[in-house]
C-alpha cells in the first residue's frame, strides 16, 4: 500500500523490485491512489494495481459514507491477501491502512509507527529518524522482516515513445502545489538562455489544465519551444525525461523520474520539505533554493511570496551549463 501521489509511488520502486526478487512467484498488488495508479506501466515488478481513494488521504474532500469504507474492506477480504506492506512517509500513520487490513483478515500487516500499537500491526517497526531518505524508509520495512536488499536505486521501466529527432532540454515548470512552483517567467528565461547557448530546443511538458497559465512562459521561449503540454501520458513523459540532455523542474514527481533515469537535472527545490528526505541520489542533479527560517513548512500555499524560491535566473543557467559540461566531458 502506498496511497499517495505519483512521486511517492515512484519512490517505492526499489522496494517493489526487492519484493519481486525475494518472492518471484508471489502475486504483488499495488494499492494506491487513482493518481498513483498512473505509474503502473513503469513498474514491471507489480502484477496489478488496485486504485482507491481512501478517506484518510483525501484531505476532507470525500463525504462521510460508511458503506464506501466497508466496500474497501470487502474488496480486500475477497482477494485473500497474505500480507499488507504499508509504506508511509515520516509524517503519516500506518494505522488507518492497518485497521482496514485487519478488518479484511489480512494476517501479516507491516508498517513503521511512531505510535503505540495494540495488535493492529502484526509487525510494527520502530521509527527511524525523520531525516532518513524515503527510499531507505521504504526498504527498511522489508529489511526488518529479513528481506535482503541488493539495490537501493530508483528504477522504472521506460516504454518506447516518440522522441524529438534532435538533442533537447526538457522544462517541466508546474506542480499541483503552489508553494513549490518556481516563478514561470524566470523558468522560461533560464530555459531560453540555455537553449541559445547550447542550440538545443526546449520540450515543455505539463498537464492540459496548466496551458492557460503557461502562455507567458511559452511566449518567452518562442520558437525555441516544442510544446507538448497536455500531450503526453506519464509513461511518455518518463521516456522524454530519459532521453533529455537536461531537465529543469521543481520538487515534484519529475524529480524522482530523473533520478530513476539518471538524467542531469536542475531542480528548484522549495523549502516545503527537507532535501535529505526526497532528493535525487544517483542522477547528476543540482538542487537550488534560498535558506529561510520557515523551512521546512510542509505548506501547500506560501504566505511569504515564495522567498525560498527567490533564485536568480543566472544561478539556474550556471547550474545547467555545469551539468551539460560535465556530461560532455564524461562522454568525451
Amino acid at each position: 500500500m502506498r496511497l499517495d501521489n505519483i512521486g511517492d509511488v515512484i519512490m517505492t520502486s526499489p522496494a517493489l523490485r526487492t519484493l519481486r526478487q525475494a518472492f518471484p512467484r508471489a502475486q504483488i498488488t499495488l494499492m494506491t491512489s487513482p493518481g498513483g495508479a498512473l505509474t503502473a506501466p513503469l513498474l514491471p515488478w507489480v502484477d496489478e494495481v488496485l486504485p482507491w481513494r481512501v478517506l484518510w488521504q483525501d484531505l476532507g474532500r470525500l463525504d462521510f459514507d460508511p458503506a464506501r469504507e466497508w466496500q474497501l474492506v470487502e474488496t480486500l477480504r475477497s482477494r485473500q491477501f497474505d500480507a499488507a506492506i504499508i509504506f508511509t512517509s515520516f509524517s503519516q500513520s500506518p494505522y488507518p491502512a492497518a485497521f482496514i487490513s485487519a478488518l479484511a483478515d489480512i494476517p501479516l500487516r507491516l508498517g513503521e509507527s511512531k505510535e503505540t500499537d495494540e495488535g493492529i500491526l502484526t509487525h510494527a517497526i520502530p521509527p527511524t529518524p525523520d531525516t532518513i531518505h524515503q527510499v531507505d524508509r521504504n526498504l527498511r520495512l522489508l529489511e526488518a522482516i529479513g528481506v535482503e536488499v541488493s539495490d537501493r536505486r530508483l528504477a522504472l521501466q521506460i516504454p518506447p515513445t516518440v522522441l524529438p529527432a534532435e538533442p533537447y532540454l526538457l522544462l517541466n515548470p508546474w506542480t499541483t502545489c503552489q508553494s513549490r512552483n518556481y516563478d514561470p517567467i524566470r523558468f522560461a528565461t533560464a530555459a531560453r538562455l540555455l537553449s541559445e547557448k547550447t542550440g538545443y530546443p526546449v520540450v515543455v511538458t505539463g498537464v492540459e489544465k496548466d496551458r492557460e497559465r503557461s502562455q507567458p512562459l511559452l511566449e518567452i521561449l518562442g520558437d525555441r519551444a516544442i510544446d507538448l503540454m497536455g500531450k503526453t501520458n506519464l509513461s511518455e513523459l518518463a521516456g522524454l525525461i530519459a532521453s533529455a540532455q537536461l531537465v529543469l523542474t521543481n520538487n515534484t514527481s519529475t524529480m524522482h523520474i530523473v533520478d530513476a533515469t539518471q538524467t542531469p537535472s536542475v531542480i528548484l527545490f522549495a523549502g516545503t520539505e527537507l532535501e535529505c528526505q526526497w532528493q535525487p541520489r544517483h542522477s547528476p542533479s543540482r538542487l537550488l533554493r534560498c535558506p529561510t527560517v520557515c523551512s521546512p513548512c510542509y505548506a501547500f500555499t506560501c504566505p511569504y511570496e515564495l522567498q525560498c524560491l527567490d533564485v536568480p535566473v543566472e544561478a539556474v543557467v550556471e547550474a545547467g551549463l555545469e551539468l551539460l559540461e560535465c556530461l560532455t566531458s564524461y562522454e568525451g
